[in-house]
């Protein structure tokens, strides 16, 4: 059943991960359905760590998760040529 994907339960159902901000070493709050997010001290972008997903190889992603998270984080991954 789709709703029990064990890959995708930090994507359905987002948990806090605290990390220290690069430019000035601020803890900030990063949810796992970010990508990335701005330092409340300073301004600087904090970026998730960027580990393999389901997303990228299950074809049920989408449905699992929703198309708008999906298309979220999908164009995320996507890095600029």
């Amino acid at each position: 059943m789709l709703d029990k994907c064990p890959g995708a339960a930090k994507i359905r159902t987002p948990i806090p991960v605290y990390k220290k901000c690069p430019d000035c070493g601020e803890e900030v709050e990063i949810w796992s359905d970010e990508l990335k997010v701005k330092c409340t001290k300073c301004g600087a972008t904090v970026f998730r760590e960027d580990a393999p997903s389901c997303i990228e190889w299950c074809r049920y992603a989408k449905e699992c998760i929703g198309e708008e998270k999906y298309n979220k984080l999908i164009e995320g991954k996507v890095k600029p040529k």
